[in-house]
């Protein structure tokens, strides 16, 4: 099957964007041109006709000079299927990721039941979500302290590998008992394993020690405003968790990404690390560049999140340092919690951690990062398709408008001016930390593998594909070690 994309622009390096026709066939980007006749903005796409010279009629589809993006590949959501479905499920956690532009997610291995730690939990979580996914996926393997207790745990962890999940999770602190955290000589042992399998491994950076006393002595004292959770939670304990990390890089050589820095200064002991040669990065997410201690205070558990917001000087670190390469890409974290109930106990400490975000990704950091200068259009693409495809092994063919590729692109109006409501997202539990947001920048079309999965007409009306259509795709390329 071929379909010819017209009259739409592509970025073409720094800020700069061209009009470019792409030739899609069977699912793949055979050829990226510039148009005949020079098709520019106010062109309806009329000179790209049927060509039946190169083995059949190929379909033209006219963008209306849209900017069309690489598909986002997020790499760390959480959908929480099977068994925490009161929360998020596979078909409305793809179906928001679609509207959003995403083609590609990765799901984390610790909110579903079973947990993905072995090939038999794997195969079953797969069971349940392929007939509900409308875009993409990848799934992470992990291994937590209850699986390390198990004698076959280093079989398992083979297997999971062999069957191609994205890379492998664990925690230095957690708040789950099916999942729970493992100290630094575990982590140790599972590094050395996963340095022989070539894996990355993806950690929540956390001391627990630093965290667990300070809560133990702020919930003493009776304290449960949000800025007191924020406090059991400091930048120290992020800085701590990733010093440690570090030693770790060093001593094993493995491959450690530390999963949504917070922090600045935990940013900085990063960069050292790189510096030094060490194969140690990090991901940031959309609401710690969003936000800080101060929205905390006004939003309360809104926007409770493990690590916490910080402070001015941390987002605006994290935004040079997501600029400047010193983190490698942007993932949302997608966690959202039962609304309005899970998030309303009367508590901060036990309303949930977490927040929906994979469809506001893409529009967030379009207003915000390019919008406002912080970002160039190349590096956005960088961080919201190349780089996280190549963390996933998947550098081959996702994350990228270059022949031989998924054709999977997101299709913008950059200049769409619009208000965040959370009533309109399409995950299941719909709250935001963004809402009455004013975005400029908004996805009109996803195109995965050269077929639209999300379409919004200038009615604002929306017609999605069919669940189903996304596919299990699996780690392709060993990391380097």
């Amino acid at each position: 099957m071929k379909k010819r994309f017209v009259n739409l622009r592509i970025p073409t390096g720094g800020a700069a964007a061209g009009f470019r026709e792409i030739l899609v066939v069977d699912g793949r980007i055979a050829e990226i041109v510039a148009p005949a006749g020079g098709l520019g903005p106010g062109s309806n796409g009329a000179g790209a006709a049927p060509d039946k010279g190169s083995g059949g009629e190929v379909e033209v589809v006219d963008l209306n000079g849209c900017l069309v993006l690489p598909g986002v590949v997020d790499a760390h959501v959480h959908f929480d299927d099977p068994g925490f479905t009161h929360r998020e499920n596979f078909e409305t956690g793809t179906r928001a990721a679609a509207a959003g532009g995403v083609t590609c997610i990765a799901d984390m291995p610790c909110t579903s039941i079973p947990a993905v730690t072995s090939p038999t939990n794997l195969r079953a979580k797969l069971a349940v979500i392929e007939p509900k996914a409308h875009v993409d996926f990848m799934l992470w393997g992990g291994v937590s302290a209850n699986v390390m207790e198990e004698a076959g745990w280093r079989e398992s962890l083979e297997g999971l590998v062999a069957e191609g999940v994205s890379s492998i999770k664990v925690y230095m602190l957690s708040g789950m008992d099916t999942f729970r955290d493992l100290e630094a000589g575990q982590i140790r042992t599972v590094l050395t394993k996963t340095k022989r399998l070539g894996i990355p491994v993806g950690v929540h950076a956390e001391d627990r020690a630093t965290v667990k006393a300070l809560e133990a002595r702020i919930r003493a004292e009776g304290r449960q405003d949000p800025l007191d959770y924020a406090a059991s939670r400091p930048e120290a304990g992020e800085v701590v968790a990733v010093e440690t990390l570090r030693g770790l890089c060093r001593e094993t050589g493995a491959r450690i990404h530390v999963v949504h820095v917070a922090s600045g200064r935990a940013l900085d002991v990063i960069v050292e690390a790189k510096t030094e040669g060490f194969p140690l990065s990090g991901e940031t997410c959309p609401h710690y560049l969003a936000f800080t201690a101060e929205d905390l205070a006004a939003q309360g558990s809104l926007l409770k999140t493990a690590p916490v917001v910080k402070s001015e000087s941390d987002r605006r670190r994290l935004w040079e340092g997501l600029a400047s390469g010193d983190l490698a890409y942007v993932a949302t974290d997608h966690a959202a919690g039962q609304w309005p109930a899970e998030k309303t106990t009367g508590s901060i400490w036990t309303d949930y951690g977490g927040v929906p975000g994979v469809e506001l990704l893409l529009p967030y950091l379009l207003s915000e990062g390019v919008g406002k200068g912080r970002l160039t259009l190349e590096r956005l693409t960088e961080v919201t398709a190349r780089a996280p495809a190549e963390f996933l092994g998947v550098e081959g063919r996702k994350g990228r408008l270059e022949p031989g590729f998924d054709a999977d692109f997101a299709v913008v109006d950059e200049h769409e001016t619009w208000t965040v409501e959370a009533e309109l997202l399409h995950n299941l539990n719909r709250y935001t930390p963004l809402n009455g947001h004013e975005l400029t920048g908004r996805v009109v079309a996803t195109v995965l593998r050269g077929e639209t999965v999300y379409s919004r007409r200038p009615d604002g009306s929306e017609r999605f594909g069919d669940a189903g259509f996304g596919t299990w795709v699996r780690r392709e390329t060993r990391a380097e070690t």
